[in-house]
């Protein structure tokens, strides 16, 4: 067996004593060892290090020994590096890196973002962002940008400033038995997120985040890498304050060929959310075998406690710190794309709200849930009786009475052995276990559920559709 080369961070000059900025002798470290054909570049147990931005290289195993911390330095001005290429006003990178092979992180120490230092004051529901002029030097943890050949185990994140792992262009990504702590109350601090990214297998991970927990994406600052596709999510447990799943809201390109199994979503404001807002489609999605605990939040946060939530509506046009970047070159207003061939299946739901489809006409396509059961129930003092269709030219929050599933503008959808219950503590804007509006071709097979107030409402009511078929 070839004897392993191990590249000490303390004999590149790395002192641990969480106050010394470690950058240089990092990087030292990196590069020597990449520079030699790669091996380990290890972070030993003991000792707290702080470090400003650093990029990881090819065929560096980057491995945090247990007991071991990497700190973001909290010093805004050593982050000069924008997270977005030209688009200045969505963070800065910590520890990046463009263009590498065969990259690993590991261990069983932390990697820390040191969140709460780059936050503004704590207030009731989030904590709120501090003012720039133009540049948001709140710093994403981890932002590989075209990598081929990452891995990541084993490793406990924590308290990201921004989002937490960011692949960019990346192919070929395993991500396993990872941990990632992000406070519940700091904005923008999603789990993992995908852009423009394929083959990626993501398993047996926990992650709790103020925002989404794994994102699926295409930016348009990236978009020369392509779809993101061929990924598969197992066996991970997921909390958040916003969505625990989420495909969109930025999609310029493609979502398509994506599984997520086997899972468990704890107190998020929402669990599942197809949120297409800009013109790429998303496609060939299927869920299966989750398990959804969900609940309202302050409208902070997006989302209104929907367990399921399928939108297709054009973005909302506005003045705010990334607008130039939302649209085409040129474009002041954009468009919607498609979504079609979605399954949900084997999930069981718990929520303060129902199951939201909706968007523009034609646009949601070929949705198919099957043993879908769930359960409403009001459990906080947060207001319910909305859906959650930020951002979009339509309103923001839609006031409308709860439904176990909601459908509108859409066609060819399939119900099967779904059920909807409601519970013990029922809100007079609980309405029908089904409700469809402007629906073409619904097949509803064996669905059980009684409206919530039997006396008031019907279980299945269906207005201004065509095609309808309930057995």
């Amino acid at each position: 067996m070839q004897r392993k080369t191990i590249y000490n961070i303390l004999d590149f000059g790395a002192v641990g004593d969480g106050k010394t900025d470690n950058a240089i002798a990092i990087q030292k470290a990196v590069d020597t060892c990449s520079a030699k054909g790669g091996d380990i570049v290890l972070v030993p147990s003991g000792g707290v290090y702080m470090t400003g931005p650093f990029d990881l290289k090819s065929h560096v195993n980057f491995h945090v020994e247990a007991n071991a911390r990497v700190v973001a330095n909290p010093d805004e001005s050593v982050y000069t590096r924008s997270a977005f290429r030209g688009n200045y006003g969505e963070g800065s990178i910590w520890i990046g890196g463009e263009a590498a092979e065969n990259v690993t992180i590991s261990g069983s120490g932390t990697i820390d973002g040191n969140g709460v230092a780059f936050m503004g004051p704590e207030e009731k529901a989030a904590y709120a962002l501090k003012p720039f002029d133009t540049f948001d030097r709140r710093p994403h943890l981890f932002t590989p940008v075209h990598f081929k050949n990452l891995t990541i185990r084993d490793i406990t994140f924590k308290d990201s400033a921004y989002w937490c792992i960011h692949l960019v262009g990346c192919t070929d990504v395993f991500i396993s038995s990872i941990k990632i702590y992000n406070n519940l109350k700091i904005r923008n601090s999603d789990g993992i997120d995908l852009d423009h990214s394929r083959n990626v297998h993501i398993s047996d991970c926990y992650i709790e985040s103020g925002d989404d927990c794994i994102c699926l994406k295409t930016r348009r600052e990236y978009q020369e890498f392509g779809p993101t596709e061929n990924v598969t999510v197992k066996n991970c447990t997921l909390k958040s304050t916003s969505c625990s799943i989420k495909l969109g809201s930025e999609n310029m390109d493609a979502i398509r060929d994506v599984t997520f199994s086997d899972c468990i979503i704890l107190s998020s404001n929402r669990g599942i959310g197809i949120q297409n807002r800009d013109e790429g489609i998303v496609e060939n999605i299927r869920f299966e075998d989750i398990a959804i605990q969900g609940r309202l939040f302050d409208d902070v946060w997006w989302g209104k406690a929907e367990p399921i939530y399928v939108t297709a509506y054009k973005r909302q046009p506005g003045n705010n710190k990334d607008a130039n970047w939302r649209f085409a070159k040129g474009q002041i207003k954009g468009r919607v794309g498609k979504i079609r061939n979605i399954a949900f299946l084997d999930i069981r739901a718990v929520s303060e709200n129902g199951i939201f489809v909706g968007g523009e006409n034609e646009m949601i396509s070929d949705i198919k849930f099957q043993n879908v059961k769930i359960e409403v129930g009001k459990t906080t003092r947060y207001r319910g009786g909305f859906y959650d269709l930020r951002p979009s030219v339509t309103v923001g929050l839609k006031k409308n009475d709860t439904a176990g599933f909601y459908i509108e503008n859409a066609e060819h959808i399939e119900l099967k052995n779904c059920r909807v219950m409601w519970g013990k503590q029922k809100e007079k804007y609980f309405g029908n276990a089904l409700f469809a509006y402007q629906c073409k071709n619904l097949i509803v097979i064996n669905f059980k559920g009684r409206a919530a107030f039997p006396e008031r409402k019907k279980a299945m009511e269906f207005q201004q559709c065509e095609g309808i078929s309930v057995r």
